[in-house]
């Protein structure tokens, strides 16, 4: 093979070597398919861009994709035991008198189960569960937004739902993702309730991030939003080291639970 291979060809083959070895240098696309360094970068960088690898120094590593993601009722027992933990460490972060956005999603929900005893909060959620879990607890003010049900999240998403949120405002907005990458930020399943989750990432002054670990290094179908995006991260002792120190390298507060 040769530079005039054409490229799609080769990245493919390249995509299947990166496959089967997990982490390719680019030293080894040179002499595995005899082109120049330059024409091995531009590949790789073709690669990384189509969200197929994540480029690293010196070469690529292999993009986890994100499994599809299952209706809410099915993920609860999903990292239970370390979902528990995000919640309740997430939960000691909100003071009482705060206002307090919480999403949609399984994490999420052990934040609001961590809130129900708490005095003089306000709660605004999208999310069903969440307003089920904490109605009727005499200390909260819970605010419900409405919209269109999406039914395996049991959230409330789209236009009447971003036009509720351009009315509120919040101190801390906890969210959760199916995806975290270094190269492609926070990524999410469903892109109509992406673009509501965007809104949401407007109305708060600190954006809390809790995700367990099968979470991180992975993509999902649709860009959220940048890592920088939020300033907190609440994941489980299980979340990769590596991926933890750029966060905190980017000054991002990482807390283990």
């Amino acid at each position: 093979m040769s530079d005039f291979t054409p490229t799609p060809e080769r990245q493919k083959q390249i995509l299947a070597l990166l496959t089967r070895q997990r982490r390719l240098s680019v030293a080894e696309i040179v002499a595995q398919f005899a082109i120049s360094e330059a024409t091995a970068r531009r590949d790789l960088e073709t690669l990384a861009l189509q969200g197929k690898a994540e480029r690293v120094h010196g070469g690529v590593i292999a993009v986890e994709q994100a499994p599809p993601e299952l209706p809410i009722l099915e993920r609860e027992s999903e990292q239970a035991d370390e979902k528990t933990r995000i919640g309740l460490s997430a939960a000691n972060l909100v003071a009482d008198k705060e206002t307090v956005f919480l999403g949609s999603g399984t994490t999420v929900l052990e934040v609001a189960r961590n809130l129900r005893n708490r005095k003089n909060l306000t709660v605004i959620t999208n999310s069903l569960p969440v307003l089920n879990a904490l109605a009727g607890a005499d200390g909260l003010t819970v605010i419900c937004l409405g919209g269109m049900l999406r039914n395996s999240e049991m959230s409330f998403i789209g236009h009447i739902t971003e036009q509720a949120l351009s009315e509120v405002r919040a101190d801390k907005v906890i969210l959760g993702t199916r995806g975290l990458s270094l190269e492609h930020g926070l990524t999410n399943d469903y892109l109509q309730e992406t673009l509501t989750d965007r809104a949401i990432l407007k109305i708060g002054r600190e954006v809390i991030l809790v995700a367990d670990h099968t979470k991180v290094n992975r993509v999902a179908t649709a860009l959220l939003a940048p890592l920088d995006s939020m300033q907190t991260f609440v994941t489980d002792s299980k979340a990769d080291k590596k991926f933890i120190a750029a966060l905190k390298k980017q000054g991002i507060q990482v807390i283990v639970a």
